[in-house]
């Protein structure tokens, strides 16, 4: 019998990613979508001709048009389908955005996903929830570490302790985490607590920066993606704060990906992963600069505001080494370069046409 996945998000880079990954190991999958992408960011930041090709193209796909704030409509989907695999990509994704709509942010990211886990633990309480959380949960409690300031990055001194990364032992606490953080918190709290009160297989895996050729690059989320899209068409583009030498790690959505596989082979109840590039796919926003414009062969055109946002991290590295130790079938597959040269090469024809 063909196994069933729930997508939810399936339009969007990981959740994208997903769907095709999943159809290719032999899944039948189910992508819930409904494109509110195009209401946060506008129309440029649409995520419907993804989801139009993934149907069109992928015989095990079928989408579903529903928002996971709908309850009802959650849980008839998931007393219908009863799936043994359910990977929950979709959230309101800006902390910029949030703010603007608080109530639209939390209803997404918490309530949606526990939504989500409440049809499960009814339907399917065996089938692995693997939950696509954030390192804002951490707030901007990174920014309290002794970094020192070098000539294009903000960095930690090579004896510290977590010098390789952060670890999911940082507190959580004490610290402000912006609308969209304190959204994201309560759901990786619900994910770990399902796992634990219910005994469920449930994951959060804490994103550093994720990305990817299918990501739908905005002003308010994205930003490799978005600034490759604006050296190449000669849109604007200002960095917010920390002299533009904050630094963020990066890691391709297949790598995400082949991450959730392995946890879905082997899960686990109630489990916590930071995962992101790691000292192995990090970049400033000036050494991103310099690299976007190697490979677009054309200057950004860029402002520096003073203004940092609010939340936001001067530095961010993943240790994701024990989520390596505990699946040492999992590695890290792409670095900041090929990530860059990955989103170029698919859509420097479509950004150039766009921008003609």
């Amino acid at each position: 019998m063909t196994p069933t996945a729930i997508v939810t998000g399936s339009g969007g880079l990981i959740g994208s990613e997903s769907a095709r990954y999943f159809v290719e190991q032999g899944y039948r999958v189910l992508g819930i979508d409904n494109d509110m992408r195009a209401y946060f960011f506008g129309p440029e930041a649409s995520t419907a001709h993804v989801s139009d090709q993934l149907a069109s193209s992928l015989d095990g796909f079928e989408p579903v048009q529903l928002d996971i704030r709908d309850r009802e409509g959650v849980e008839a989907l998931f007393a219908r389908e009863k799936p043994s695999l359910v990977v929950h990509c979709a959230a309101q994704p800006s902390h910029d955005w949030a703010a603007r709509e608080p109530h639209t942010d939390f209803g997404v990211n918490a309530v949606g996903t526990l939504n989500l886990l409440q049809a499960a633990r009814e339907s399917c309480p065996d089938a692995p929830f693997i939950f696509t959380s954030t390192n804002k949960v951490y707030g901007d409690r990174p920014n309290w570490l002794p970094l020192e300031e070098t000539e294009t990055r903000w960095e930690l001194p090579s004896d510290h302790e977590w010098f390789g990364g952060i670890p999911i032992e940082m507190s959580i606490d004490g610290c402000t985490h912006s609308v969209f953080g304190a959204s994201k918190v309560a759901a990786d709290i619900m994910v770990q607590e399902y796992g634990r009160y219910f005994d469920m297989p449930t994951v959060c895996f804490r994103g550093g920066c994720l990305t990817g050729p299918q990501h739908a690059g905005a002003q308010l989320h994205g930003f490799l993606a978005y600034l490759m899209k604006c050296t190449v068409t000669g849109d604007p583009y200002t960095i917010f704060g920390y002299k533009g030498k904050q630094v963020r790690d990066n890691i391709h959505a297949v790598d995400v990906v082949a991450a959730f596989h392995e946890f879905a082979k082997a899960p686990k109840s109630a489990a916590v992963y930071n995962l992101g590039g790691g000292r192995k796919s990090n970049v400033s926003m000036l050494e991103a600069i310099a690299k976007c414009q190697e490979i677009a062969g054309r200057e950004l055109d860029y402002t520096l505001s003073d203004q940092a946002r609010i939340g936001d991290h001067m530095w961010y590295v993943s240790d994701f080494s024990s989520f390596e130790r505990d699946y040492p079938g999992w590695s890290l597959t792409h670095g900041i370069d090929d990530v860059l040269q990955d989103i170029y090469a698919t859509n420097v024809e479509r950004w150039t046409a766009a921008a003609a």
